[in-house]
């Protein structure tokens, strides 16, 4: 097979190719947690629990410790998962648990969590540093299973197949990509989200959005069997749209009805299930230019990313809008805001408009002035952006350093004028 090397240009998934990853079992619905206990009884004796300490005080994660136990399952628990994974919660856990016969590692929490459980399985497992893994395809074999257990709707990282570690004496986030951290099962229950807190919810719900539209407006790649073998994103393919499409029509009603009404059930299990969408959307198609720009500017901030997410979002969709077209368009008639009758850029626009809506409604920022950002540091960011070629690569529009601080530039002034090739 021929790989058709795609152009910065390039829209179309001219091989047709569709490429799925996801875990063996995946159950949703409200009250699905009371299935862990059975699930890990059938193929554990000893489970690790990791979580945070907001988890790990909460009713819910008391009844699960105990419906473990009563299904003869030892349990321990590691409850102190920070945001953004930082690499020494990989060494502790390793410390801690290592040569302690674990069968299986439940990650419940949000996407550091989950994270931490599915890079603690590989170490555990086959020894060394995580910084042995960093990368993609270094995982050398399957690990511990892992179930995953989602408390916000936002990362999907219950069904990626990467985790991504602050590396503190590096300065920055490094992902472990391997098929070989695809968890064993997903447990994905709305209600263990109901109790997420305001803030939480917008920042992840900005985050799934994002991963919705960057999986749906990135490059397509046209990969060969040998690509296929040694990249975990494919770009744009056929299965990860069907998820994209889902997850978008999903989030345009639910995110906005969650930050009306925090306890609506129905609104949370649908954005829980957008969510997935988007994790599963992600995990062949992979993020792109927002999130290599977010991750040197959270660095800096210390800002969630999900906000950071947000605050770059309307920029990132302008500047790349001149080269998808078509790919905006159908967004915005997915969102119920454009016409097939209308032009196609009058349709797009209004996609970026909607999206831009929704951000807004959460609550979450739309500029970089909001984060802490200061003009100073553009360059700095800009360099260190380019350094995340696993995203950047995945941009459907070529990023420079110069195209970068550009958007870093617009997102400070606010400037929402539309972008020009």
């Amino acid at each position: 097979m021929t790989s058709t090397i795609a152009s910065p240009m390039h829209t179309a998934n001219d091989l047709g190719i569709g490429l799925l990853r996801q875990p063996s079992m995946v159950l949703f619905g409200p009250g699905q947690r009371r299935q862990i206990a059975p699930v890990v009884k059938g193929i554990a004796e000893r489970v690790l629990m990791i979580t945070d300490s907001r988890m790990a005080a909460s009713a819910e994660f008391t009844q699960i410790v105990e419906a473990l136990q009563q299904q003869g399952v030892s349990v321990s628990v590691y409850d102190g998962t920070e945001p953004d994974l930082p690499r020494r919660h990989v060494v502790d856990v390793v410390e801690r648990f290592g040569g302690s016969s674990i069968g299986a590692i439940v990650g419940i929490g949000g996407g550091s969590c989950m994270d931490l459980a599915k890079v603690a399985s590989a170490v555990l497992t086959h020894g060394g540093d995580v910084r042995d893994y960093y990368g993609q395809f270094l995982v050398p074999g399957p690990g511990i299973p892992v179930i995953t257990v989602p408390t916000t709707g936002g990362t999907g990282a219950e069904v990626t197949c990467i985790s991504v570690v602050f590396d503190e004496e590096q300065g920055m986030k490094v992902g472990v990509a391997s098929p070989h951290l695809e968890a064993y099962a997903a447990i994905v229950d709305p209600e263990l989200t109901l109790t997420c807190p305001p803030g939480l919810t917008a920042a992840s719900g900005a985050d799934a959005l994002s991963h919705l539209i960057e999986s749906f407006t990135g490059r397509a790649k046209n990969p060969d069997a040998d690509q296929l073998a040694t990249t975990l994103y494919a770009g744009k393919n056929l299965l990860a749209d069907v998820y994209a499409r889902n997850g978008l029509a999903l989030l345009n009603d639910s995110l906005p009805a969650v930050a009306a009404d925090p306890t609506n059930l129905d609104a949370r299990s649908n954005t829980l299930f957008g969510a997935y969408c988007a994790g599963m959307a992600i995990n062949t198609a992979g993020t792109a230019g927002a999130h290599a720009i977010q991750s040197p500017i959270g660095n800096l901030t210390h800002t969630p990313h999900g906000f950071g997410i947000s605050a770059l979002l309307p920029y990132v969709m302008r500047y790349n809008l001149p080269t998808r077209v078509p790919e905006f368009a159908e967004i915005g008639r997915i969102l119920g805001v454009a016409n097939a009758s209308d032009p196609e850029e009058t349709q797009a626009r209004a996609a970026i408009d909607r999206i831009e809506v929704i951000l807004e409604t959460l609550g979450a920022p739309l500029d970089l002035r909001t984060l802490g950002l200061q003009p100073a540091d553009f360059g700095f960011v800009a360099k260190q952006a380019m350094l995340a070629t696993r995203l950047t690569a995945n941009n459907p529009r070529e990023l420079t350093v110069e195209s970068v601080t550009s958007i870093l530039e617009r997102g400070y002034d606010g400037d929402r004028s539309w972008w020009q090739l």
